[in-house]
């Protein structure tokens, strides 16, 4: 038994699930649409360039939580995980998932993205563990801030040791997909690293021969136990 690691945007995803849902806000008169879509935009560009600011992100990005009731929000995000969500969860994805789960590996969606977003998209996955950038409730309410260690770059190591020191498994026999520089951390420290082509940069590591995903399929070398 092993330990299967996914990214969520641009992974398992057929597109960016954190700027998506800025886009939903816009696009239904939630956030003032011209300054909101602005810095979605610029701070969705920062995260492409690996540069983002993650704290100056979650500040902006974790606001309109703290505006709005959280029955309202939840019924929000229903109509968003109908809309957008739904149409781009891939059916190669879904395939990769499936093979792990048939080789009895325990399956992780780690994910930079917060809990409040893509705690419903883990769920319909079927994926039962979730590392997530953390989001605040006080009294059932969310605050507008996170806590703990934010789930991004060095931050997802740190949160996957943690995870780690609670269950019962380790990175001996470990795979890590995601499309993303930001993640070079994680993928540098699991057995069976895999990079996912597409729209943005691959990993540069991959020139190393490492395996790449597609939104077509999978391409993955024999395992070894």
């Amino acid at each position: 038994m092993g330990l299967a690691l996914f990214d969520l945007d641009n992974t398992l995803l057929g597109g960016d699930s954190d700027y998506l849902w800025g886009r939903f806000l816009v696009e239904n008169g939630i956030v003032d649409a011209d300054h909101y879509e602005q810095e979605n935009h610029r701070f969705y560009q920062q995260y492409q360039a690996g540069n983002l600011d993650i704290q100056a992100f979650l500040a902006f990005s974790l606001r309109p939580l703290a505006e709005h009731p959280p029955e309202r929000l939840h019924q929000w995000r229903e109509t968003f995980i109908r809309e957008l969500i739904a149409p781009i969860m891939l059916p190669a994805a879904r395939d990769l998932l499936a093979r792990h789960r048939s080789q009895g590996d325990t399956l992780v969606i780690i994910t930079a993205t917060n809990r409040f977003i893509t705690a419903p998209i883990a769920e319909r996955f079927g994926v039962e563990h979730l590392l997530a950038t953390e989001v605040e409730q006080v009294d059932g309410r969310y605050t507008g801030h996170s806590y703990d260690i934010p789930c991004f770059q060095d931050g997802k190591v740190r949160r996957l040791e943690q995870w780690l020191a609670t269950h019962d498994t380790d990175l001996s026999q470990s795979w890590f997909y995601s499309d993303s520089h930001n993640d070079l951390p994680l993928l540098e420290r699991v057995t069976h690293p895999c990079g996912r082509s597409g729209r943005h940069p691959a990993p540069h590591r991959l020139a190393r021969g490492w395996p790449v995903i597609s939104r077509a399929g999978v391409r993955v070398p024999p395992v070894s136990r």
